[in-house]
């Protein structure tokens, strides 16, 4: 029977490239860096410690420590034996924390002092946790410490897992309601590996750059040099780029992955400074990246650089590919006349469909109608990267997931639609349609329209009143301040006319800066635009 512990990756890397850099990461005010044998060591060292702190096969282990050597080898050493790793992005906000742990209920907490803290003052979320273990210094008594050791003998234990077994609990953004707990299987982490190696080209030999953590894993997994970035992860946009683009150069990054608002400071930056990167490829995802964007990242690396954008979520990622050159030459011009955002081609293995849209449950295949080329309806996507269930959340596995045979289909949560070369154009999230009087609007087609106003930043589609009479609104973030809001008014109502998409839209407001979500720093909350716009107009909310 295969084995599928995603902990060999590391074990057989080591055994191939054992002296060659794998990880190089700051720690307190100076850099270091560990080899593939090193990084091995000291993951078995800590599946032994833990393994006799009592962590067992089945165990759910809240890991809350940062982007480090420790992050990565903890991360190996609990795949290793069997428990299932639980990942929470901090800067989902204390609310939505608390709620995320409470709702997986965590056997044991892995963390910084300052995490291990958090736990004994919000005692109730963290009810079902048995051991508490920290990492790192602390001036307090806090219980058991695990100690980085060095093993020189490797470690016996090694949980053999199946394809489905459970390797991981990670969260969604909840960028549309609350974050949402989607559970990973050692299987799903081997095809996300092979298609990142395989369709990206990215193996030994390369440097990776991660602007999000759980990218550093894979590049390691992949043999590849993993640069631990001096940033703050949930805090993308405050990225430093003096900071990010020194690492960059000194160790010559090969390849990045980074939401769009770290390449839009770091590129503008590189600009200013007549800076060529080394960077050979890049991939931003987490939102709709723009044509002037992708033009602007290009230009800082070398001619033989490609930057690509992407598309997927937590629960299924990557689905589709695109790259910078086609969205420049071919996609970009159709984007800013109302078509959507192209997203690329399905990835090898990926099946991706177009259906009408429905509001509730689908409970079988056999119930949905398929939509031709260039229909808009919901996305929905098969393959071996595509995750099955949400962690105690029936309701939304309902809602989400549709049996097909002995197979199933996971509903986006987007709408979209397939051209006919078989490319995927995105239109926005499904929750955020507004269904006006005159038909359905959809977010990013009429959205485009108004950010080709040169005062304008970005904007926002909302829906004020209840479904199918909505009145469509236009929220704008401007670059600046308007000095003449009623001009200002009049050239978006100008440019709403010009096209059929939008000749619905009258009213506009304008917000000093969109509440965004903290991992990319990209998705517009919506729902809360449409509470303050409420507010704004002295309407009932809802």
């Amino acid at each position: 029977m295969k084995d599928y512990n995603i902990a060999d990756a590391l074990r057989q890397v080591a055994a191939t490239q054992g002296a060659q850099t794998a990880l190089v990461a700051k720690e307190g005010r100076k850099w270091r860096q560990w080899t593939f044998a090193e990084l091995r060591q000291h993951s078995e060292g800590f599946a032994a410690v833990l393994q006799a702190a009592g962590v067992v096969q089945g165990d759910r282990v809240m890991l809350m420590v940062r982007p480090s050597l420790e992050f990565i080898c903890l991360t190996f050493a609990l795949f290793q034996l069997g428990a299932v790793v639980i990942l929470i992005d901090p800067g989902m906000g204390y609310k939505n924390l608390l709620r995320c742990i409470g709702n997986v209920r965590p056997d044991i907490l892995v963390g910084i002092p300052k995490a291990i803290l958090f736990s004994h003052i919000f005692r109730a979320p963290f009810a079902t946790v048995r051991k508490r273990l920290w990492v790192g210094r602390s001036l307090f008594f806090l219980g058991s410490r695990l100690h980085r050791s060095q093993r020189l003998e490797p470690f016996p234990h090694r949980y053999q897992a199946k394809e489905n077994d459970p390797a991981a609990i990670i969260f969604t953004t909840g960028s549309t309601g609350p974050p949402k707990g989607v559970e990973y299987t050692h299987g799903i982490f081997h095809a996300q590996l092979e298609l990142i190696r395989d369709y990206y080209g990215i193996g030994p030999g390369d440097v990776d750059q991660p602007g999000f953590p759980l990218f550093g894993l894979f590049a390691t997994a992949l043999g590849a040099m993993a640069v631990i970035p001096d940033m703050d992860p949930t805090r993308p946009a405050q990225v430093d780029p003096e900071k990010f683009v020194r690492t960059l150069m000194h160790h010559q990054v090969t390849y990045s992955f980074g939401s769009p608002a770290i390449w839009n400071v770091v590129s503008r930056y590189c600009l200013d400074m007549g800076i060529v990167l080394p960077v050979r490829k890049v991939l931003m995802a987490g939102a709709p990246v723009s044509g002037e964007l992708v033009e602007r990242v290009r230009r800082i690396l070398p001619p033989d650089g490609q930057l690509f954008t992407p598309y997927g979520a937590t629960e299924s990622l990557p689905v589709a590919s695109i790259e910078g050159k086609e969205i420049v030459e071919q996609t970009w011009p159709l984007t800013r006349i109302g078509r959507g955002a192209c997203v690329g081609r399905g990835l090898p293995g990926i099946d991706i469909r177009i259906i009408a849209p429905v509001d509730g449950p689908i409970v079988s295949w056999l119930e949905v109608q398929e939509l031709p080329p260039g229909a808009i309806g919901e996305i929905v996507v098969q393959g071996s990267v595509v995750t099955r269930a949400y962690v105690n959340n029936e309701a939304e596995n309902r809602q989400s997931k549709v049996v097909d045979g002995t197979n199933f289909w996971h509903r986006m949560g987007d709408m979209g639609y397939l051209d006919t070369d078989q490319r995927l154009w995105f239109c926005g999230r499904k929750a955020h349609r507004v269904y006006a009087a005159q038909g359905m609007l959809y977010t990013v087609p009429c959205e485009a329209i108004f950010n080709e106003h040169p005062l304008v930043r970005r904007s926002a589609l909302i829906g004020l009143g209840a479904s199918g009479k909505q009145r469509p609104v236009i929220v704008v973030e401007p670059l600046g301040p308007i000095k003449n809001q009623e001009l200002f008014f009049a050239e978006l109502r100008g440019l709403a006319l010009a096209n059929k998409l939008t000749e619905a839209i009258d009213l506009f407001l304008v917000h000093p800066e969109f509440p965004v979500d903290i991992r990319h720093n990209a998705k517009i909350f919506r729902e809360k635009l449409a509470d303050w716009a409420c507010k704004k107009l002295q309407l009932p909310s809802g």
